[in-house]
């Protein structure tokens, strides 16, 4: 492909994610700040119970000047869906290609949801709730997020099946099981909670993983070894 040619596929891209080009220094913290505020009220009110009206109102903006941030109110969506899955995959891919049990691994990634849901659980509640509002190209790349998401922990779940450390049963039925389990967290998490993301990731999992277990098994070892790959980043 050609150096033009790729440059045209990054603006398409771009523009697929609603994210106007050619502005000034500032644009983006004043476009993230709007997302923000948008994402407070979506959660509030809902995305179909939320008028450009409304948006107007919090950001204080006229609507010309808040289209020149957001170009349409689904772009929003858009944004709000990036932010919770972006990060999400690419630390979820990194977890995968580690050399460790997958119990330790899912372990791993239950707690980068967690983190996630921790961080913006708003955006998350977002997310799960109003996806069914995108529509066209924005949805199928939703889709695809989504598909990709799933895709690396049922991988690891027949992988724990494949090793004898889950019972042969339907796969799909115990990682929903782990799915369903993560995604509640986003209706009832506040951040001054009593709970943080690696101990709700501690408590989940050892529930999750002895009833999915081949044999009652002992937790502490996987929980050790946690701690020990958690320590080179501790600061």
């Amino acid at each position: 492909m050609t150096t033009t040619g790729t440059v045209r596929d990054e603006d398409r891209e771009r523009r697929g994610r609603g994210r106007p080009q050619g502005h000034g220094p500032g644009f983006e913290d004043r476009r993230r700040e709007i997302v923000d505020l948008a994402t407070a009220l979506f959660a509030e009110q809902g995305y179909s119970g939320t008028s450009v009206s409304d948006l107007m109102r919090v950001t204080g903006l006229g609507k010309g000047a808040l289209y020149h941030y957001i170009e349409s109110k689904e772009n929003l969506l858009v944004e709000i869906s990036s932010q919770v899955m972006t990060p999400l995959i690419a630390r979820m891919r990194e977890i995968v290609a580690l050399e460790e049990s997958p119990l330790v691994r899912l372990r791993m990634i239950s707690e980068a949801i967690l983190d996630g849901i921790a961080q913006r659980p708003e955006h998350v509640w977002v997310y799960e709730h109003d996806y069914r509002y995108l529509s066209g190209e924005n949805r199928t790349r939703f889709l695809q997020q989504r598909h990709d998401f799933e895709g690396l922990v049922f991988q690891l779940g027949n992988e724990a099946i494949a090793r004898g450390l889950f019972r042969g049963s339907d796969v799909r039925l115990l990682m929903f099981q782990f799915f369903s389990l993560h995604k509640q967290t986003a209706q009832w998490f506040h951040r001054d909670g009593p709970w943080a993301p690696s101990e709700l990731s501690r408590e989940y999992c050892r529930t999750l993983f002895n009833g999915f277990a081949a044999d009652a098994a002992s937790l502490d070892a996987l929980e050790n070894r946690i701690e020990t790959l958690r320590r080179p980043t501790a600061s």
